[in-house]
Parts: C-alpha cells; structure tokens; sequence
C-alpha cells in the first residue's frame, strides 16, 4: 500500500531552521521514499512500511536532538505524489 504523508516540524528554540533542515536532509538521505518540501511542511511518499520505519527513525532522532519539538502530521492510504 501506498502513504501520502505530510508533516511539519515546530523547533521551539531560536536555530529552528537548522533543525527543520537537518530533518529534511536526514529524510531525503533514504532511496526508499520521495520527499517533497515546501514553505509550510514536508510530504513524504512511499510504502506504507517503509515510510512509517524511517519516520519512526526520524523523528526519534528530532526528539532526541531539540529540547523541545512539536511535529504535526497528515497521513493519506493514497500515493499523491506527482512525479
């Protein structure tokens, strides 16, 4: 099954853009997934298991490197992905 995922991240510190890009970069180091970004949030698409592994990964990374995160997500059982 395909995901659609769209998450945004909330650093609640003053270097939130260079943790917002580590994030990114971190995401986009994968070959399994396609990740597209925006001024407002990150859409990562991919297989169900494959997207919810590296998230899992990720965003444990976040947590454990910023104080104080917030992550808001959106989740779809659709690949909209347009590429």
């Amino acid at each position: 099954m395909q995901i659609s995922v769209e998450i945004s991240m909330y650093p609640l510190d003053a270097a939130y853009e260079k943790s917002i890009l580590a994030f990114i970069q971190h995401l986009r180091s994968y070959p399994d997934i396609k990740v597209e970004t925006n001024v407002l949030s990150t859409q990562i698409f991919g297989a169900y298991d494959a997207v919810f592994a590296i998230l899992q990964k990720e965003i444990k990374r976040a947590f454990e490197e910023n104080e104080r995160v917030v992550m808001v997500s959106k989740m779809v059982n659709l690949g909209l992905s347009e590429g």
